[in-house]
């Protein structure tokens, strides 16, 4: 989605993680900024205390990086 809006072919609802160096570049703007969601991050539930290896790599994925 992220690539359509840079390309011009509409508008995007992103996470601000995936939107943050396009609009810091100039390619994205934001709009409609009074409706905006905001919340404090990704949060996930699981019941067992053994996570299978795929929802391993679903946490590595959504984890912010450490520098920016």
């Amino acid at each position: 989605m992220a690539d359509a809006a840079v390309a011009g072919n509409g508008l995007a609802w992103l996470s601000g993680d995936m939107a943050r160096d396009h609009l810091a570049a100039g390619r994205l703007v934001t709009t409609l900024d009074d409706w905006a969601i905001t919340f404090p991050g990704h949060h996930l539930y699981y019941a067992s205390r053994r996570s299978s290896s795929a929802l391993s790599l679903v946490v590595d994925a959504l984890r912010l990086p450490k520098s920016r």
